[in-house]
């Protein structure tokens, strides 16, 4: 049996263990340069960036859910966005990842947002279909923009 709790600063060396397993897994383990000590920090710090569900199995984190606020012009609303959900390959197919969607939506519904988001990666069709027989919506018309690094630093100086 699974509970889901949120995270305390004792359970960082593991949701910083799961965020390097979750780049592995999305391949992208080489944009990982957070150290334990900085999410540390913007999880307990003095001003908390997101929060954190943990899953645990017989006191052994299994995945975890880092999310934190947003806010819809078009709704007047706050909304909930997921930025990362996770589950251990030996964990899953226990109801995990539903789990968590369920505790992220249930904290949506009472801080009354009106939205609940996250990004899937195009060619995660295992997570594309289990996120839509939960009743989630593909936007196919919308794409994410970023900058990053040298980039941001640059858009930051232009007059």
């Amino acid at each position: 049996m699974h509970a889901i709790t949120s995270a305390t600063a004792a359970d960082v060396p593991h949701i910083h263990a799961l965020i390097h397993a979750l780049a592995e897994y999305e391949r992208l383990a080489h944009l990982v340069v957070g150290t334990e000590a900085e999410l540390r920090e913007a999880l307990f710090g003095a001003t908390p960036a997101a929060e954190v569900l943990v899953a645990r199995e017989e006191d052994e984190i299994a995945g975890f859910a880092l999310f934190y606020p947003t806010f819809s012009t078009f709704l007047a609303r706050r909304g909930l966005w997921l930025e990362d959900l996770f589950v251990l390959p030996g964990y899953r197919g226990r109801g995990i990842g539903k789990a968590l969607l369920v505790a992220l939506a249930g904290i949506a519904r009472a801080r009354q947002c009106g939205r609940f988001e996250w990004n899937v990666l195009a060619w995660n069709t295992p997570a594309i279909g289990f996120y839509q027989s939960l009743g989630a919506t593909l936007m196919e018309d919308w794409r994410l923009c970023r900058t990053t690094g040298d980039s941001l630093v640059a858009l930051a100086a232009k007059p």
